[in-house]
């Protein structure tokens, strides 16, 4: 489906634009990179900020589309958090999975309890506006939407479980690794139990719209260098949240730096560093899920990029991403929680559906970018190093032009 869209949208383009749109060089004023978020299971449900990397405002509107894919899987876990304090001591002293905690009730064992079982490919798809407000300022807008699928074939060739089973069994990670096909491959089991009783439950081919986020730049000219080709933006971030599960309002502040380095006229390396925090639900309109009791998601971003441009004013970019988000849920609650799961039939990582929200997650993401002076489209793929299964694997696409002219 998406091999047909994109031709489409390219030929309309081309046929309906009447100006000579923008030279590559004008529409590249950064590093390239489309919207590369993970699939998380929590964080579809919240907005969370990607990094900015550029080095000043759009010179023109721009619209962009991306679509992005992602295998998430979690074997179906329970965890009990004992609430009386001589309980979480004890606990905490053995090893989690050793943990002697049998609850019986309320008033015997006190304790919180949760489930959760993820087993879905989530496609995202965007629609976003970068509008030039000012010298120094840009607003940038964010319609996000999700599908959650079984990842059959062939709407998701490299995301399904049958693909990456047959990377772990072929290449590396030995056979079932973590009990995709225990439970059995290509197919929806997307449920949910907070803390207090609230559940989420999604099936096939559930579509949502997620939210929106409105994004403000400030390129500071105080903190531009031009002699050391050394830039710096600032970022204010406003999320609404719009899923019947987590109707709430975020906020959030980023600041970023970028190096660029010119090997010749034709080449250039960029470096990007950047850093943000988000306040998610500063602002609950109803009874929302239990998404990590964290309340601040903070973020660090590293990017390295290669470009080299044609004689035709194209250029094709190169890109490494690598992204650490904190904890989703707060650390303390790792010393005495007790799981439950099928950890004899499993083996490995039957507990990383509650395990994982205790922990930092990182990816790394790998981005090609063809730039053409009316249109820039981008090809990526995400990987999880550190089994995280938050996504797995993730592959993405981004397309975007110039609305107006300069």
């Amino acid at each position: 489906m998406l091999k047909n869209v994109l031709p489409a949208i390219l030929c309309l383009w081309f046929q309906t634009s009447g100006g000579q749109g923008l030279d590559s060089l004008s529409l590249k004023i950064g590093i390239e990179k489309p919207h590369i978020l993970a699939t998380h299971h929590f964080g579809v449900f919240s907005s969370r900020i990607e990094q900015n990397f550029k080095l000043q405002p759009a010179q023109t509107a721009v619209l962009s589309f991306n679509y992005s894919s992602g295998n998430n899987f979690h074997p179906f876990v329970e965890a009990y958090f004992p609430k009386d304090p001589e309980v979480r001591k004890q606990l905490s002293q053995v090893i989690w999975h050793d943990r002697p905690f049998n609850f019986v009730d309320q008033e015997t064992t006190p304790a919180d309890y949760l489930n959760i079982v993820i087993d879905a490919v989530i496609k995202e798809f965007r629609l976003n506006l970068k509008v030039p407000l000012a010298r120094q300022h840009e607003l940038y807008i964010s319609l996000r939407s999700y599908l959650i699928t079984n990842g059959k074939y062939p709407f998701s060739v490299f995301t399904n479980d049958e693909a990456i089973e047959w990377f772990h069994s072929t290449l590396w990670g030995g056979e079932d690794p973590y009990g995709r096909r225990y439970y059995g491959l290509n197919q929806v089991n997307f449920e949910y139990t907070d803390r207090n009783g609230r559940t989420l439950t999604l099936n096939n081919n559930d579509f949502f719209i997620s939210g929106l986020e409105l994004n403000h730049y400030y390129y500071p000219a105080f903190l531009r260098n031009n002699a050391k080709q050394l830039y710096f933006n600032l970022g204010t971030h406003l999320g609404i949240n719009t899923s019947k599960f987590n109707p709430s309002i975020d906020f959030g502040l980023s600041v970023a730096g970028i190096k660029k380095l010119l090997l010749d006229k034709h080449k250039v390396f960029q470096i990007g560093v950047g850093a943000n925090v988000l306040h998610k639900n500063s602002i609950n309109f109803k009874e929302t899920l239990d998404l990590g009791n964290n309340r601040f998601l903070a973020a660090i971003e590293a990017h390295l990029e290669y470009t080299t441009y044609t004689m035709k004013q194209h250029f094709h970019a190169f890109g490494v991403n690598y992204r650490i988000q904190s904890r989703y849920n707060a650390l303390e609650e790792a010393d005495y929680y007790k799981l439950l799961g099928k950890w004899q039939e499993i083996k490995g990582g039957w507990q990383h559906g509650v395990e994982k929200l205790y922990r930092a997650l990182s990816d790394w993401t790998f981005i090609y970018t063809y730039g053409h002076p009316k249109f820039k489209l981008s090809l990526y793929f995400k990987e999880d190093f550190l089994v995280n299964n938050a996504p797995d694997f993730q592959t993405g696409i981004g397309l975007q032009f110039p609305i107006t002219e300069k």
